[in-house]
């Protein structure tokens, strides 16, 4: 799996100094989606939700997972088993915490959505699991936008 992580990381679309970023998210937005930080366990607003649906990067609006590929995990962070396109992500190498783990971003803001691990026996059918932190989404129901 590490080798479909990448070091060098094309531009993204979306280009914003710190500063426009802190003035578009919250702190604790701008805290994990721009400072590549973790909310609590079993905290999110979307760890348990069986809302139908389409998952976008809260920082910029691309779609990125779909409640079809959505799984429960027990692990205390929404968990995906793809996204929902192949090129709606990327995956870049993390060494921080003394462990190899592999970070996934929104490929068009560069925004950190949490790691992606591989091989833990899920029965789901890439044996992947999206660990996604629920605050770097925003939930777009099947019937319609939230408010």
């Amino acid at each position: 799996m590490s080798s479909d992580a990448d070091t060098s990381l094309p531009t993204p679309a979306i280009v914003l100094t710190p500063q426009q970023w802190r003035s578009k998210l919250t702190p604790q937005e701008y805290a994990v989606l721009r400072e590549a930080g973790t909310e609590r366990a079993f905290t999110g607003e979307y760890t348990d939700t069986e809302t139908s649906g389409v998952y976008e990067c809260r920082a910029c609006g691309a779609e990125l997972f779909r409640s079809t590929e959505k799984f429960h995990s027990h692990c205390g962070w929404p968990s995906f088993f793809d996204p929902a396109d192949s090129d709606a992500v990327l995956l870049r190498t993390d060494d921080s915490l003394g462990a190899r783990r592999i970070e996934v971003l929104c490929a068009n803001c560069h925004s950190h959505l949490g790691h992606v691990f591989e091989g833990e026996g899920y029965p789901t059918p890439t044996d992947k699991r999206y660990c996604i932190n629920s605050i770097s989404l925003r939930l777009q129901p099947k019937d319609g936008p939230t408010s």
